[in-house]
């Protein structure tokens, strides 16, 4: 049963790409699983200010609820009931030196896009179809990935790119979704969002924008009731395609 429901997911998922005008992609766990990169170079980062905090893979997973790098970060900090407050100055040059040691393990090459995720580019290039980033992180860690990814002229091929910096309040908020719209001159019903988190899902599906979920390391287990098809891996696509 349930290789069934794969299957009939898979078919759902592939019917409704392929009715989009644009595809709207996130980045962090979406096109690669890049959390466990992240939670390195967050420790870096507090290792090369002499702070005592380490992130295992159980207090990241609980932080990712946070959106933003230095939100979390801010959340931490409260969360030890430590006086006084890390001033903005701290947050931002922690920040920094943690963006910087992000970009240098993602220029090592060991975080390659998720299975699928090439293809579905290709393909939807190949249909017409736009392409937009909607995303919490920053440009500087989608241009760090994207360049080792696809090539240095990777943007070229991006409609819209809306990053967590370029708006008011970051997911679960729609506002980078309610954004890349704006650029793309698209209502929501003409895209798709393509999600792997809770936080994701919930901006998407405020914005109206159905959502297609696949499923990364550490937002496995989230509650995705609301989105339209939930998918392992973007290579399940290629795979109803060749059913049909």
């Amino acid at each position: 049963m349930q290789v069934v429901a794969t299957a009939l997911a898979a078919a759902d998922a592939a019917e409704l790409i392929g009715r989009a005008a644009a595809l709207i992609f996130d980045v962090d766990g979406t096109l690669a699983e890049t959390e466990e990169l992240h939670r390195r170079a967050f420790n870096h980062a507090f290792a090369s200010h002499g702070l005592d905090w380490h992130w295992d893979r159980a207090i990241y997973k609980k932080l990712l609820r946070v959106t933003g790098g230095k939100e979390r970060m801010r959340a931490h900090h409260d969360g030890l009931w430590i006086a006084p407050p890390l001033p903005d100055t701290d947050i931002a040059e922690l920040h920094r030196v943690k963006t910087a040691h992000y970009a240098e393990l993602i220029e090592t090459g060991c975080c390659p896009l998720r299975p699928g995720v090439t293809d579905l580019l290709t393909a939807a290039k190949a249909r017409g179809q736009r392409l937009a980033i909607a995303t919490t992180t920053s440009h500087g860690n989608i241009d760090a990935l994207l360049s080792q990814a696809l090539g240095t002229r990777w943007a070229a091929d991006f409609d819209a790119v809306v990053a967590g910096d370029d708006v008011r309040h970051k997911k679960p908020a729609p506002d980078v979704y309610l954004e890349t719209l704006a650029r793309l001159k698209l209502g929501a019903a003409d895209c798709v969002a393509i999600e792997d988190s809770r936080n994701g899902l919930i901006a998407a599906s405020r914005a109206n924008i159905p959502v297609l979920i696949t499923r990364s390391m550490f937002f496995r287990d989230d509650d995705f009731g609301e989105a339209r098809v939930v998918l392992d891996e973007l290579s399940e696509l290629g795979a109803a395609k060749q059913k049909n």
